[in-house]
């Protein structure tokens, strides 16, 4: 959590509701044997994304950026009944380790997934979603932003992951990595856009949550 004292983010994780098996089990291997485990979004940050999806009760959810599964199956647990997730990576060494835990959770069949740049694959879905995580390539946060937004119901949420990005954000522009300055612009491009309200919440590496207006 974001500078958070260990003491108190101890306390909170102790007074939250536990991730529950398979979650945990996921969580253990991603650390264990993945590369980059930081990427997944953890006790926390998962059960923020679930009670969220619980709010909202989407039919149809998008992710941009699957990783080994942990947040889909986050999210999924607040689909209405007959809905769907539509998940998209661009790496497909990892679709074998998310689609077992797809299965191992019960949620094989309320998740569809594609392997691929989402870039591509976005403009061919027909669906329209009450909710969208983004959490993909970071220097294409903006891109996925103006390709999705008129895919979202009005009314509808986009969530974007890292919007602090390890502070780096705060630093100067001229210095920035890709990943950071894609992130920057997202942020500001977003905070400056009259179609939604935002707030960025300061939980793990930041939490952008964006609110399509009606």
């Amino acid at each position: 959590m974001h500078n958070l004292n260990p003491n108190l983010e101890k306390y909170i994780l102790n007074h939250t509701d536990p991730e529950g098996e398979v979650l945990e089990e996921l969580n253990r291997y991603t650390h264990a044997n993945i590369l980059n485990p930081n990427m997944l979004a953890g006790h926390l940050q998962g059960k923020i994304l679930e009670m969220i999806s619980r709010m909202i009760s989407p039919s149809n959810i998008l992710e941009i950026g699957t990783y080994t599964g942990y947040s889909a199956i986050c999210l999924a647990k607040g689909l209405r009944k007959g809905g769907k997730l539509t998940t998209i990576d661009c790496n497909d060494e990892l679709s074998d380790i998310s689609r077992n835990y797809f299965i191992k959770a019960g949620a094989d069949h309320l998740i569809e997934s594609y392997q691929g740049d989402a870039l591509d694959i976005i403009p061919g879905l027909k669906e329209q979603f009450d909710l969208v995580f983004i959490d993909g390539e970071k220097e294409e946060y903006l891109s996925y932003y103006k390709v999705v937004f008129d895919k979202v119901k009005r009314g509808g949420y986009i969530l974007a992951d890292n919007a602090l990005w390890g502070g780096k954000i705060t630093g100067t522009a001229a210095r920035m990595d890709k990943s950071t300055s894609g992130i920057a612009d997202f942020n500001n491009y977003v905070h400056q856009d009259t179609r939604v309200q935002n707030l960025i919440l300061p939980v793990r590496d930041g939490l952008m949550i964006l609110r399509k207006k009606e």
